[in-house]
This record gives C-alpha cells, structure tokens and sequence, in this order.
C-alpha cells in the first residue's frame, strides 16, 4: 500500500520487514531505506524477540494487544471540558504556521463529540454546518476571514489566519463578547497544549541524494519539493 512518511526523500525507496510475533496478533514492523537490509533486520526482530522473553514482556505485549482489539477499546481522545471554556460545545483546529518542510504532515485537532451531539443525526448536522462555514471562509468568488453565525441552537463561529484555522461550536445562549473570550481561551488552550496535540517535528526518514554541481551552461534547481 501507499505510505508517505513525513520528510521522506521523494526520491528515494522505503522498505518494510513485517514478522509476526509468535502466535500472538501482534507484528513487529522494521523500516530502512537500504534494500539490502533483510537479513540485518531478521537479526534485529530475532534480538527483539529475544529480549522480550527475557524481560518477561511477551505475556504483557499479548494481553495489551487483546485488549485493543476489543469493542470497548478506543483511540486516545479529550473531552472539550479540558479546555475550561464555559459555552464551548465543540471545535477544529487546523494550525497553518508549518514550516515549508513539514507541509506533508496537515494535521488537525477537534475533542470528542459529546451532548447534545451524541446521536448519529446530530453529529451529521454539526458536520454539515462546518462544511458550510468551510465553504464561505474558502469561497472563490468572495472568501471571508471571520464568520460569526447565530442559529436557533448553536451559535458557530470560524476564523482563518495565517497561523490556524478554526470553527467553534458555542451555546445560543453566549453573546458575541462571550464568544470572543471563549475563542480566546481556547487559543491560549491550543498554544499550551501543541506539544501533545501535533507532531511538531516529524523525523526525517532519508536523505536526499547529494546533488551534483550546477553547470553554467544548465538552469539550476529551483528547490520546490514535492512530496510522495
């Protein structure tokens, strides 16, 4: 399947030594750039193994990999009460300010959707709103910067900048000084809490291949990068 780590050299190739640990569904996955590297790998799992039998870990490794399979297991996840904004029911963060390197890792942040936004229904109706605040934020004919929408049971604000990209889900209730405060703390929630949020500083995977001099008679590379 197609894979495109972050800052991976688009010239370059990616390998993958897949080993299934024991009888357990559980895999051991080794990645390198050397295609040569197969049986430097099989030692490494070998020693792997090893170590884990020795260190007692197998037995653990097992029953963390059970318990992940089952239904009551979930991806790690945050309410929107960790943010301490009263009158805040939902958001999306996007963050813009990515280094031009890093730009093959978009990423966004939202908190799980909680009451009155349980039901499938209501979920579906937060969405629409969102892709509907998207579309005039990004319109081609006419963008906005900053949308403040009063509705009958929600009022939504969103917001582009050059550092992020935002919607908030806010109570009817708030006025729009409320909402300011609100957004504002959830910005400064943002800012504390990135390092956990984000992937910040993406590993870089390969090297690009040293490039050979410029000759005067050929244009030289411009440096765009394109990714995989």
């Amino acid at each position: 399947a197609p894979a495109c780590p972050p800052r991976l050299n688009p010239d370059g190739f990616f390998y993958a030594y897949v080993a299934r640990l024991d009888a357990m569904p559980v895999c051991l996955l080794l990645l390198g750039t050397d295609p040569e590297a197969f049986h430097d790998m099989a030692t490494c799992r070998r020693l792997v193994e090893e170590g884990m039998h020795a260190l007692g870990a197998m037995r653990a490794l097992g029953e963390a990999a059970s318990f992940s399979n089952a239904p009551s297991a979930s991806a790690p996840a945050y309410s929107v009460q960790a943010v301490g904004a009263p009158g805040l029911r939902h958001f999306l963060y996007k963050p813009l300010d990515i280094p031009d390197h890093h730009r093959q890792l978009p990423q966004f942040t939202s908190p799980e959707l909680e009451a009155p936004y349980s039901r499938e229904e209501e979920r579906q109706r937060l969405s629409d709103l969102y892709h509907r605040l998207h579309a005039r934020l990004h319109s081609a004919s006419r963008p906005l910067r900053l949308i403040y929408h009063v509705a009958e049971r929600e009022t939504l604000l969103a917001w582009v900048t050059s550092k992020f990209e935002l919607y908030t889900c806010l109570s009817p209730l708030v006025t729009k000084a409320g909402a300011i405060l609100v957004v504002t703390k959830l910005l400064r929630w943002v800012k504390k809490e990135e390092d956990r949020l984000f992937i910040r500083y993406p590993p870089k995977y390969s090297t690009p291949p040293a490039a050979p001099a410029a000759s005067t008679d050929q244009p030289s590379h411009n440096g765009l990068f394109t990714g995989p």
